[in-house]
């Protein structure tokens, strides 16, 4: 490439960034929602401005943006969702939210991975709380990102979710976040029950929220707290921690005894975890471009992407023989575990 072609692509790329900035900013603060509510009547300024609860000035800022960008329609001083802004709405099918969320949370953890490159200082989980306006959006972020996929491709794809609700069992999701993981398992298992833990008070309180909004309430129970001191809560059926291994990988011995315990005789752990490759040349690929530079971001909070074989040789090592299920194209695996004993 010449270098002017070189920096038009660049340019492309940085009206990019800036795009999905400003998506950000209309999603956290619900300045999409408040205009997909007004269904194609459109709000000026100042009414935009309280349906939202935002600050008249930074709403018009933000509406001149978000127009230039193409998110908003204007007639004079009314502005109206364009197609764009309506598919960023947090509550539209197949939201573009996501898109939004992860560019200013890997601009955050650019930022950070940055400043400690040089002294090699990993922070750990607490880089995830330190911008406010983000961490509500984590979970819904994840879950916009591949409830539908769990839904479609994983749940049929592993056999353990339907035999732990054959027998009506119990099943503990580690690292839970909003609980859309057990969620959506249980909406689709009638005879399962379900306790999340997670470490983030936010993380709880919109699981507990959504699990009474959706009816599941009675059959689902989430707990704030750290997963070596709460668990095992009790003996259960099925132990799950949904991309979520990677981030205690550093005490895995301890993290795989939990489970271990944690599961009755013939009890099964499932583990889904990006599934990281030893060929770099893949990592140019565009689906895993975005996991090359999640891991770099990971590595800020002590954590690094796992490969599947690492994952079944630790169950080795506590007699818990696996299997692993690969899904979209072997960019995402599932690995399947069962503790020896029981009618399995």
């Amino acid at each position: 490439m010449t270098p002017q072609e070189l920096r038009q692509q660049m340019m492309a790329w940085g009206q990019g960034a800036m795009a999905l900035q400003i998506g950000f900013v209309g999603v956290s603060t619900g300045l999409f929602e408040a205009l997909g509510e007004r269904k194609g009547e459109g709000l000026d300024v100042a009414a935009l401005a309280a349906a939202a609860g935002v600050d008249a000035g930074y709403t018009r800022r933000w509406a001149d943006a978000a127009y230039a960008f193409g998110y908003l329609e204007a007639d004079g001083d009314t502005f109206t969702l364009a197609p764009l802004g309506e598919a960023m709405r947090p509550s539209a099918p197949g939201t573009l939210m996501p898109f939004a969320v992860q560019a200013v949370l890997g601009a955050h953890m650019a930022e950070r991975a940055a400043g400690l490159a040089r002294t090699g200082e990993r922070p750990g989980e607490r880089v995830l709380g330190e911008r406010e306006t983000i961490l509500p959006w984590f979970g819904p972020m994840l879950e916009a990102s591949f409830g539908t996929f769990f839904e479609r491709e994983v749940v049929p794809g592993v056999p353990a979710f339907a035999e732990v609700d054959a027998r009506g069992g119990t099943a503990l999701d580690l690292g839970c976040g909003n609980g859309w993981y057990l969620r959506r398992l249980a909406a689709r298992m009638p005879h399962l029950r379900g306790i999340g833990l997670d470490g983030f008070g936010e993380n709880i309180r919109q699981a507990t929220a959504a699990a009474d909004r959706e009816g599941l309430g009675d059959r689902l129970q989430f707990i704030e707290g750290d997963i070596y001191a709460h668990a095992p809560l009790a003996p259960v059926d099925l132990v799950a921690m949904n991309r979520a291994l990677h981030h205690v990988w550093d005490q895995k011995a301890r993290v795989f005894g939990l489970i271990r315990d944690a599961l009755r005789p013939g009890g099964l752990a499932v583990i889904w975890e990006p599934a990281w490759t030893d060929d770099r040349a893949a990592l140019r690929d565009p689906p895993r471009r975005a996991m090359a530079f999640q891991n770099l971001n990971e590595h800020v909070q002590g954590n690094h992407f796992l490969r599947p074989d690492e994952i079944v040789a630790a169950f080795a090592a506590v007699d818990m023989p696996a299997t692993v299920y690969s899904f979209a194209n072997g960019a995402e695996a599932v690995v399947v575990a069962r503790r020896p004993g029981g009618e399995g």
